[in-house]
């Protein structure tokens, strides 16, 4: 029973709402959609001062946090998986080097990555956002911020990160390694390391992209130079050396 409660629990920015408060929508999709009724077009100026708080929230929260790296994988991730164990590790030895811990503050790789920064002493930051299905932060978020809009909560990642370290992971975990790539790749930020840990996991991928996008020309061979693959735990941190905190 206790798991059904937390399965019907959502957020709206700091507002949780259960059982019947629920909504069928989020913030983010009555953004987007168009369709409908036209009383969008005065609805979306209000949204804009809403999107400015998110920022102004979000900017607060982290404007001192230090430096730090941002953790990125699958939800679906359980405990006895050892990409769990690996991605504890990772952000543990990332807390001993001085950094901070960025994820999305959810279960499976963000949980683990939180969780070695918390038993580090580090700084474990979560960023959660509003779903219709979520089960808000985990227990090893130390501070956290829920989002209504995704890309408000993009920004903070970027933001406030020396790198990325990808897991394995879904959709969700693409997006944001295509975004940091397409970032770095237009020179919209500098200096921004991007692990792509597990080779059998994204072996297929930079496959694709050296000998389908490359050879294509879609892609220059500098560009693949910004994604660091390895399964080593030590490698992926000591990739940050370069750009570590003085």
């Amino acid at each position: 029973m206790a798991d059904e409660m937390i399965e019907r629990e959502s957020h709206k920015g700091p507002v949780r709402l259960r059982r019947g408060h629920l909504e069928t929508s989020t913030t983010d999709q009555r953004l987007l959609d168009s369709r409908g009724p036209g009383e969008w077009v005065h609805t979306d100026p209000w949204r804009v001062l809403r999107i400015q708080a998110e920022f102004v929230e979000g900017f607060g929260a982290l404007a001192e946090l230090g430096p730090a790296v941002s953790i990125f994988g699958s939800a679906r991730i359980k405990p006895d998986d050892p990409t769990y164990e690996k991605t504890r590790l990772i952000a543990e030895k990332l807390c001993q080097r001085g950094y901070g811990i960025i994820t999305g503050g959810g279960p499976g790789v963000m949980e683990a990555a939180n969780r070695g920064a918390s038993e580090c002493g580090g700084v474990s930051v979560g960023l959660g956002i509003e779903l219709p299905h979520e089960q808000g932060l985990n227990d090893w978020v130390d501070l956290g911020i829920n989002f209504r809009y995704f890309f408000v909560r993009k920004t903070m990642f970027v933001k406030y990160a020396q790198g990325y370290v990808v897991m394995p992971g879904g959709f969700g975990t693409m997006d944001e390694l295509f975004e940091a790539l397409t970032l770095a790749q237009t020179q919209k930020v500098t200096s921004f390391p991007i692990v792509l840990f597990d080779t059998a996991y994204w072996g297929g991928l930079i496959d694709w992209l050296r000998d389908t996008m490359l050879q294509s020309s879609k892609i220059n061979a500098p560009d693949l130079d910004m994604l660091k693959l390895t399964d080593d735990v030590d490698e992926a941190v000591e990739f940050f050396d370069a750009v570590a905190p003085g």
